[in-house]
């Protein structure tokens, strides 16, 4: 099969304009069309006959994201071009009524809402996409000129919104606050209502409400967001950020998706996972880590690499009984290479102690390598897979939820507590025997001790552990899940940090020393 092109697609019905930007093999059938010029590095669209309504679609080769830019030709369309020379907006076409209501007070409210407010179709497309027009078209609306930035996975409870760009765009978006769902140590997060018109239509969304002294942490978590490359299925939907006050009473907001089951934390508190849940919510949040430490997205375009190092189960939110979301990057670091050891002179210990590596604890983190900071997160990763697998029923009698370490520290322990149990004592969280029963459950285990050694190098990466994941819901271990099988070895593992003999097989559970093996539940 051929290798995929870059493909637009762009339609409009009675009641919506969308356009999706994607990868496609153009041997398969697209929204049951054929994509047949695709030869050229612009994305020019071509009208295909459809009973949905219009449809332009486009494929090109040969540049990074050709298809970013949609090329219409004006004597068949009409439709508006528009370009800036400082960001890559998402322009979206606004519907509007056939004809304008002569009273002078809804004429008003229409002008007000044209110049202020641009109104979001229901579909958002999955990356930014240029738009340009040498002519403007007939029976359609101003541009106003004040470009918007959102990411939308089409997956949360945020199908379509009105936001305004971060940099680019002053009116602050008509947001009511309702109750604050959370709170931490640089912000508290609140459940609002993001409001649409004046009939009363609104969308539930998230506010992350920094004070004044934290805005370094809101700046930092705001850079991270906007890059457009974080966006992933895993990662939280952020939609805008926002300067709110003055004085010693300003505020700065970061604005995204509303989740309503909570953060990990609070939900395996109050729920008890079934092994197909655990599999699927384990998965996601594997998925989310192995993302954020990609050199490349999906697409397989270029990306810079991030480090959460923040990684916990109240850092990560449920987006459905199946799936959750990792957030709040305000320690997060972009791994770019152009960055000296100097600039990374005071990134080693930060974090919750509770999940910090003993690398971190013992402030021994090798700035020269950059992988270094991807192995910490790796390291706390492997805690949120243990609390997740004590909370699921194959494991026998299920104990109260608790946190990695529970009782042997006390509830927010300081760096000097974890540092005596983790490197001193060598301590990690109780792996019983009864958990091994499942054979499913004895391969996460396996993965869990490969992810908190010691040793940063000797540690999967989270790469490595996403393929398992994958290889896991294959054909080929299918019989794992269903725990019919007592095949107890791994799937290969492409990408471990140290090469040795048996690299592609997990280390039996007994020869790790930092585990302790409970045989009496």
């Amino acid at each position: 099969m051929s290798e995929e092109i870059c493909v637009a697609v762009w339609k409009q019905d009675n009641e919506s304009v969308s356009v999706r930007t994607l990868c496609h093999h153009p041997q398969e059938a697209l929204e049951n069309i054929m994509v047949s010029n695709y030869s050229t590095t612009q994305c020019l669209m071509v009208q295909q006959s459809s009973d949905e309504g219009t449809v332009y679609i486009c494929g090109c080769v040969e540049d990074h994201e050709c298809n970013d830019m949609l090329v219409f030709d004006k004597h068949s369309n009409g439709y508006l071009k528009l370009q800036s020379k400082e960001v890559i907006p998402v322009v979206v076409i606004s519907l509007l009524p056939p004809v304008l209501v002569a009273i002078i007070s809804t004429l008003a409210f229409y002008l007000y809402r044209t110049r202020h407010q641009n109104k979001q179709p229901k579909d958002w497309p999955p990356k930014r996409t240029h738009y340009q027009s040498l002519d403007l078209p007939e029976n359609n609306t101003e541009y106003n000129g004040k470009p918007l930035t959102i990411m939308d996975d089409g997956h949360s409870d945020v199908s379509s919104t009105c936001a305004n760009n971060i940099n680019h765009n002053t009116e602050l978006l008509p947001i009511e606050l309702d109750t604050v769902v959370g709170k931490g140590r640089f912000a508290d997060v609140w459940r609002a209502r993001l409001n649409h018109n004046a009939s009363g239509q609104y969308e539930t969304v998230a506010v992350k409400i920094f004070p004044s002294v934290e805005y370094s942490s809101w700046k930092n978590e705001r850079k991270i967001f906007s890059d457009i490359n974080l966006k992933h299925e895993s990662v939280l939907q952020f939609l805008t950020a926002e300067e709110r006050g003055t004085g010693p009473q300003k505020q700065y907001w970061l604005i995204t998706a509303y989740h309503s089951l909570g953060n990990l934390q609070d939900y395996l508190t109050s729920h008890v996972l079934t092994w197909r849940e655990l599999h699927s919510v384990a998965g996601s949040v594997v998925r989310g880590v192995a993302h954020l430490h990609s050199d490349y997205t999906a697409c397989g375009a270029p990306k810079i690499p991030i480090a959460h190092r923040d990684l916990k189960s109240t850092n990560i939110v449920m987006k459905s009984k199946t799936e959750c979301v990792l957030c709040d990057f305000g320690l997060a670091l972009r791994l770019d290479l152009s960055l000296t050891v100097d600039d990374f002179a005071n990134s080693g210990q930060v974090g919750t102690a509770r999940y910090m590596a003993p690398e971190v604890l013992e402030s021994r983190v090798n700035l020269e390598d950059l992988e270094s900071f991807k192995q910490m997160d790796v390291y706390s990763m492997a805690l949120v897979l243990w609390e997740m697998a004590s909370r699921c029923d194959v494991i026998g009698d299920v104990k109260s939820y608790e946190p990695p370490f529970g009782s042997k520290v006390c509830e927010q322990p300081c760096v000097e507590s974890m540092r005596d149990l983790v490197l001193r004592d060598r301590g990690r969280p109780d792996i019983p025997s009864s958990w091994l029963v499942h054979q499913g459950m004895k391969f996460l285990c396996s993965t869990i001790v490969e992810c908190w050694d010691h040793d940063p190098e000797a540690r999967l990466t989270a790469h490595c552990v996403e393929e398992r994941f994958n290889s896991m819901g294959q054909e080929g271990y299918e019989d794992i899940l269903n725990n019919n099988n007592q095949h107890t070895s791994s799937p290969a593992c492409p990408e471990l940090r140290k090469p040795s003999s048996s690299a592609h097989e997990p280390k039996p559970l007994e020869d790790k020393a930092a585990v302790r093996l409970v045989t009496e539940v």
